[in-house]
Order: structure tokens, then sequence, then C-alpha cells
């Protein structure tokens, strides 16, 4: 089950990245995260512009609306979604 926590700002969700991908894609869960498998090399932060870009157009929000808020060097980010609900970012794994 993923991960999700609402704050005052929006929801927080947990994403595990995978760089040099094929294409941009969400594949579903990895424990209690969203799996998301993205063509950016992990360096200079241009795999974390592409997630921010990504998700920014898979939800229908402008990209100022999303943050990662934890995991910067890391491949297991915690994202922050603003003015988003819990059902739209659980929808994500589902589609």
């Amino acid at each position: 089950m993923l991960w999700i926590q609402e704050t005052h700002e929006g929801v927080i969700f947990k994403a595990v990245i995978q760089p040099r991908g094929s294409r941009n894609e969400i594949v579903g869960l990895k424990d209690d995260a969203l799996k998301i498998k993205l063509t950016a090399p992990p360096v200079q932060g241009a795999a974390n512009k592409m997630c921010i870009d990504f998700l920014a157009k898979s939800l229908k929000v402008r990209k100022s609306d999303v943050e990662i808020v934890r995991g910067q060097g890391s491949r297991t980010k915690q994202i922050l979604v603003r003015g988003a609900t819990p059902e739209k970012i659980t929808a994500l794994s589902k589609s």
C-alpha cells in the first residue's frame, strides 16, 4: 500500500526513482512507494527535474506545485504535491 501523508500544504508520498529507463512511466508500487522510471540520468539533478516535470504533467498541476522534500540525492524520495488529494496520488499507481 502506498505511503501517503496529508499536510496543510498538500499530500506527501514516497517514490522510488529508476533513472536511465527506456521511457518515462509509472510502473506501480515497490513496497510502500510509487515506482517511477525516467529516461534522465542521475547526474546534476537531471532525474529530479524530470521527476517533477513528469509528475506535474501526470497529475495535471503546475511544476511549482510539485517539490521533492526529502531524498534529493537518493533513489527513494518523498514528494509533496500542493493541492492534491490522496485519491489523486493513489490513482497514479493504478494507471
